[in-house]
């Protein structure tokens, strides 16, 4: 049994702290980042860890603005043998990095050295790649630059959203951090140090990257779609209404000769909309304020016609 601290904050993080229960080590604590306000009422909502941990029965520490001290002081203090990270949301500097028997590990979705950063699944299929996985790596003072332990990797569904995706992989990090841990503690692996070569960082999602660009090819724009589906969101305006465009795929790949953002045909299944090449169809859309709903049961309440044009 190996004493761990685990440290991380939303709902990819979760199965690995499940596991981790589930096979019987040691956490004396777990670390997460603090009660934010969201949604329309502003109301304190806690992160998936903070609640599984309540589940669980563990104890934990939220590590907010200005908690760096006084989380290093507690983790020094219970001295554990591994720190476990999984989207923490925030870098761990010395001591805390080289304190450990094992060091901090660190569940990371992607293939590395392969998008690096903080939206690692986003970024592998905005730019549709078809393979993407999980690495667990020893932790170093840079940003998903230490030494990888073990890798395993998937393939991409070339309609699998970003959403989807997190969650597949979510429980696949779980399962090869039990394997890892138990392969460390036997001395059975040997930490590869990452090289340069073929790093990528995948940066912050930022609402920038929302607006809907009709003019590239049909591919293109559905790999946007999905990509920030469920957050941010891939958005467009029709008229002067902005609309999130949350499901879609490819309808055809030759140019349909209407200009980018034409809606070229409305059909029972959705709206046909041209792009800088190929025809995209919009099978489900979401208004302000509104769940998303089906194209057909959305055109009840917004009159859409051939013709008619998305621009962003």
């Amino acid at each position: 049994m190996v004493k761990i601290v685990m440290m991380g904050s939303p709902d990819f993080a979760v199965p690995s702290l499940e596991a981790l229960v589930e096979a019987r080590h040691d956490i004396p604590l777990v670390v997460t980042q603090p009660d934010r306000r969201a949604g329309r009422g502003r109301k304190l909502v806690e992160t998936a860890v903070k609640r599984a941990a309540r589940e669980l029965g563990l104890p934990w520490l939220d590590y907010g603005k200005g908690d760096r001290k006084r989380v290093t002081e507690t983790v020094l203090a219970i001295a554990p043998d591994v720190v476990v990270v999984a989207a923490f949301g925030h870098i761990l500097r010395e001591p805390v990095l080289s304190s450990p028997r094992f060091g901090c590990l660190n569940v990371h979705a992607s293939l590395l050295p392969r998008w690096r950063g903080v939206s690692p699944v986003q970024y592998a299929v905005l730019h549709g790649d078809a393979w993407t996985g999980v690495t667990i790596m020893q932790m170093d003072a840079g940003v998903d630059t230490g030494p990888v332990l073990t890798q395993r990797s998937v393939g991409i569904a070339p309609d699998e959203t970003a959403g989807e995706l997190i969650d597949r992989l979510a429980g696949l990090g779980a399962d090869l951090l039990i394997h890892t841990l138990r392969d460390l503690e036997a001395g059975q692996i040997e930490p590869r140090a990452q090289t340069d070569e073929g790093a990528v960082y995948a940066p912050k999602l930022t609402r920038s990257l929302s607006p809907v660009r009709w003019d590239r090819d049909v591919v293109t724009v559905h790999n946007q779609i999905r990509a920030l589906q469920p957050y941010p969101g891939a958005t467009s305006f029709m008229r002067e209404q902005l609309l999130k465009i949350t499901e879609a795929r490819p309808y055809g790949l030759l140019t349909s000769g209407e200009s980018p953002g034409c809606i070229v045909e409305v059909t029972p299944d959705g709206l046909c909309v041209a792009c800088g090449s190929g025809v995209l169809l919009i099978t489900r859309i979401q208004a302000p304020g509104r769940n998303p709903l089906p194209v057909p049961e959305f055109l009840r309440g917004f009159a859409v016609q051939k013709g008619q044009t998305f621009h962003s």
